[in-house]
């Protein structure tokens, strides 16, 4: 599960920049690094204080050619990010420069980083556990100040110390449990029964009102995603454009023009919206936009939330009432475009018709630009409906996590039965540490290298 050799990364982006950083985490950090390292003032890796930053060059020991002029910083074990000994190296930010100073590192003993390794080491080696591991990628990813609070409140431990006061309260029964198991003669009296019981549902209770924050923060986490669908000419692209401000989808007359699905993300009031613009629905006979068809009728399956674009302008046609029947199970918003223009649309009838889908309906000009603020509010009232200005408490947004909760409940469900119908002890205590391990596995207490896997394969290479 766990290796003990020196790994070495690219931790920066690719491309040009101001600083790229080469990473190496092991025993064998400070020595490897000392191969490459030159100071002008002869000053050795192996013997500079921690956390303190040395100028110099890297040189390829084999030919003595200088690769770049750096600054090399040292951070000794266990006082780093993954409490071993770690250098980086700050080289100049192209990829030639980083590339060759990563080559020297493998060269002379070091490993090439697995993606997502130097966080698993410091997993491994106990300075963060696993919730906290997830939040940094979380905190990578964060596409708002918002998903960033959640991600930096998870990273600090916020979610970490409330599942561990839960496992406490949960060990604590075990063990009151075990004393009753290991004399069974004895019976539990009425009122230490009762004490069980409400403190198992007290746990319940905490974990269920954890499990409701999980829809609200997993649109912060994963992003709200949002298809905007019509058939072809109804001014969908032109929406997409008007929402994110720059042209990023093509707009013409000629129908059809959109053959595939375009993803951008947009930030209404601190949510991160993964905003679709698909491909008309319509017949067609046409192979590619006959594709593209069919990734719009996926984009309204998968979608959170779905914008049903209709031309106000003109008459209803089949392809629209197609539209509206596609999304009549969907959380949805039926927006009435070309408000610039006059309308032939019978609104009441419209609307009438739109009741069971329960929508918003909604007139905007999405070239003039008219009523994209209400639909940026419709579109946070119509998936946050008790959003607080300002949240309180901690809240789950990763769905490992709830679905762990989800079980952990469920055990607790079975153990205050066990116990209100008098059966054996010993499967109380069974659900009581089935309980406890669910939870555990959040934090990383209980774990398997496939989860770990799991986790850690999301991560970049040199994180």
């Amino acid at each position: 599960m766990f290796s003990d050799d020196t790994i070495a990364a690219i931790s920066t982006p690719l491309g040009e920049g101001g600083i790229g950083i080469v990473r190496l985490s092991g025993k064998d950090a400070l020595p490897i690094a000392e191969k490459t390292f030159r100071s002008p003032r002869n000053i050795s890796l192996l013997n500079a204080k921690s956390h303190s930053i040395t100028y110099g060059f890297i040189k390829d020991p084999a030919t003595g050619h200088v690769i770049d002029e750096v600054l090399a910083i040292v951070m000794r074990s266990p006082y780093s990010y993954t409490r071993e000994d770690v250098v980086e190296i700050h080289c100049h930010g192209g990829m030639i420069p980083l590339r060759k100073t990563l080559e020297l590192f493998l060269q002379h003993g070091a490993r090439l980083a697995d993606p997502g390794e130097f966080t698993k080491r410091a997993f491994m080696n106990g300075r963060i556990d696993l919730s906290q591991a997830e939040a940094v990628l979380d905190l990578i990813r964060s596409k708002t100040d918002e998903s960033r609070k959640i991600a930096m409140e998870q990273l600090q431990g916020g979610l970490s110390e409330t599942l561990n006061t839960l496992r406490d309260r949960l060990t604590e029964l075990c063990v009151n449990l075990e004393a009753y198991i290991d004399f069974p003669d004895d019976e539990i009296e009425t009122a230490l029964k009762n004490t069980f019981l409400q403190s198992m549902q007290d746990i319940g209770s905490e974990l269920a009102l954890l499990l409701k924050t999980y829809d609200e923060a997993r649109f912060f986490r994963e992003g709200l995603s949002t298809a905007i669908v019509g058939r072809p000419n109804v001014g969908k692209s032109s929406l997409l454009n008007a929402l994110i401000k720059k042209d990023k989808a093509i707009v013409t007359e000629v129908p059809g023009t959109t053959r595939d699905v375009i993803e951008e993300y947009l930030n209404i009031k601190g949510l991160p919206v993964r905003i679709m613009d698909t491909a008309g629905i319509r017949d067609v006979q046409d192979l590619a936009e006959k594709e593209g068809v069919k990734r719009s009728l996926r984009s309204i399956e998968n979608a959170d939330l779905v914008i049903a674009v209709l031309d106000r302008s003109e008459h209803l046609k089949d392809e629209d009432f197609e539209v509206l029947h596609k999304i009549k199970n969907k959380n949805c918003i039926i927006v009435l475009n070309k408000c610039d223009l006059s309308s032939v649309i019978d609104e009441v009838g419209l609307i009438s018709k739109t009741i069971p889908y329960n929508a918003h309906v909604l007139h905007i000009s999405a070239t003039r630009g008219d009523g994209l603020e209400a639909l940026k509010d419709i579109i946070i009232e119509s998936c946050l409906k008790n959003r607080k200005e300002e949240r309180d408490g901690i809240v789950i947004s990763n769905l490992r996590h709830k679905i762990s909760i989800e079980k952990a409940m469920k055990s607790l469900d079975r153990a205050r039965h066990a116990l209100t119908v008098n059966q054996p002890l010993e499967i109380l205590a069974l659900e009581l540490r089935d309980a406890l391990d669910r939870l555990g596995e959040i934090v990383g207490f209980v774990t398997t290298e496939d989860i770990l896997n799991k986790i850690f394969n999301e991560f970049c290479i040199g994180k």
